[in-house]
């Protein structure tokens, strides 16, 4: 079930869990795009991935933009030919207080986080479909597409709208033989992760934290070339906590 040798594009890569994924795909001899708005971090990132003999690239984007979306995608095929696996990560949390979040908060997180991902996987799978490629599409979501907190309706709107795209992009590419799924991460540490308390840990049913690294894990599992059966779904990683009953004591 090795990737080696697949094309991969990683939307909002620079940083965090898309960082630890293209860390992933890289050392499994993946060919990986790391696409980012932050052009300093995104550089940094393939220049120490390179440094390790991986074959990567960055390429600075705009998730918002249609026509840097096109871009990228151009950029992928003059560079590697092909394109196998796309990972749609890019998104913001901007949790504003409902009477003050303006129409242009709302539609920059609704634009970052689910247009981009329609629209990523529009042009992608037109490339797919083009060069007969069993392609597969993962759609990064969030559990607070299933639990909400107060003041969290743009970007719970945005998550909900993932999984229910995921779906639909399954069924209407099913024809082509290309899988698309999510996954909904719970609690992932991208700070200091030696610096959260005892209680962050034990308050999962893992007793711990999770870690970018389990959704690149998670990603490996969905996208391995032999694993064609799952699709359409959304795949919870989380430690537990959105099965968990929680009452105050």
């Amino acid at each position: 079930m090795s990737i080696k040798g697949k094309v991969i594009i990683i939307t909002g890569a620079a940083n965090g869990i898309g960082q630890a994924i293209a860390q992933s795909y890289a050392e499994q001899g993946a060919s990986v795009v790391l696409a980012d708005i932050d052009e300093v971090q995104g550089e940094k990132t393939v220049a120490t991935l390179k440094q390790q003999g991986k074959e990567v690239r960055f390429v600075r984007t705009d998730v918002r933009q249609e026509k840097g979306i096109k871009k990228l995608v151009d950029t992928t095929i003059q560079t590697f030919g092909t394109i196998d696996i796309l990972i749609n990560n890019a998104g913001i949390s901007k949790f504003v207080p409902l009477f003050e979040c303006s129409s242009k908060d709302w539609d920059d997180v609704i634009d970052t986080n689910l247009r981009s991902t329609f629209l990523c996987s529009r042009e992608v799978a037109k490339i797919m479909c083009e060069n007969g490629v069993r392609g597969t599409i993962v759609n990064i979501a969030s559990t607070r597409a299933m639990m909400s907190e107060p003041h969290t309706e743009a970007y719970s709107a945005s998550k909900g709208g993932i999984l229910a795209l995921t779906h639909a992009l399954a069924a209407s590419l099913s024809e082509y033989r290309i899988t698309v799924n999510a996954i909904s991460p719970g609690w992932i540490d991208t700070g200091d992760y030696n610096a959260l308390r005892k209680i962050d840990h034990e308050q999962h049913l893992s007793k711990r934290v999770g870690k970018p690294s389990d959704i690149a894990k998670a990603c490996l599992y969905l996208t391995a070339p032999d694993n064609d059966f799952v699709t359409g779904i959304n795949l919870v990683v989380d430690g537990g906590m959105t099965r968990k009953m929680i009452y105050e004591e």
